[in-house]
């Protein structure tokens, strides 16, 4: 075998290792292209789902306003039924 002869067995093998690690990064990339995708998908969902969350600051007055009218029920009813069952 002559130095001509190794030289290209040298190059195809080279050629076959670079053509391996090429189809190799080329299915990584779909793989991560595909992940990309989702996420994009996701990130919208959660761009809907977080769109509303100035609107949780009006939520706090509300609620007080709930809380001190339930208290206000609650002094009605008492009222209401105090004494009610007791034996005379």
């Amino acid at each position: 075998m002559t130095y001509w002869g190794i030289a290209l067995s040298i190059g195809l093998v080279a050629a076959v290792v670079v053509t391996i690690l090429l189809v190799l990064l080329l299915r990584q990339i779909g793989s991560i292209q595909r992940s990309v995708e989702g996420l994009l998908e996701i990130a919208g969902d959660v761009g809907a789902n977080t769109a509303n969350i100035p609107q949780l600051a009006a939520t706090a007055p509300v609620l007080a306003l709930i809380a001190e009218e339930a208290v206000v029920q609650d002094g009605y009813m008492n009222a209401l039924t105090d004494g009610f069952g007791e034996t005379a």
